[in-house]
């Protein structure tokens, strides 16, 4: 399935697939506790696969940095947490994400993007899909 039917809703917790799309919105079902819920279009809804962090070049796709904090955890869970100071949120962001642009990439997004990550290795999501879905792009 990839991040396409992956999103963030403003003003609620964690992550959420969309299930089903109904003429005034959606059937969410939460990756932490899946529990399922209406959101209608009033929600402001962000697709993962649909962000992009900032460089110094250009921008890169969110799911590009899931896969390289995948690679660098070897699978597992962030060894930070996504509560911990600035310092070491850029520090560890810039291990993951060298070139980030950091007058544009403030600490909470990447407390976000650690947090997002997370709640993703947990619900076993399958990060075989995002390296399917960005060579099927390529191609």
């Amino acid at each position: 399935m990839g991040l396409s039917k992956t999103i963030a809703i403003s003003g609620k917790p964690g992550l959420f697939n969309i299930i089903s799309q109904s003429k005034g919105g959606f059937v969410v079902q939460s990756l932490v506790d899946q529990k399922k819920s209406p959101i209608t279009n009033s929600h402001n809804v962000s697709v993962l696969n649909d962000i992009a962090i900032y460089t110094y070049e250009e921008e890169v796709p969110l799911r590009e940095v899931f896969l390289s904090m995948h690679e660098k955890e070897a699978g597992k869970t962030t060894e930070i947490s996504h509560k911990a100071d600035n310092a070491t949120l850029l520090n560890y962001f810039s291990e993951v994400l060298p070139n980030f642009d950091e007058e544009r990439v403030y600490a909470s997004n990447i407390k976000k993007v650690i947090q997002w990550y997370n709640i993703l290795v947990n619900a076993e999501f399958d990060f075989a899909t995002i390296k399917e879905s960005e060579e099927t792009e390529e191609a």
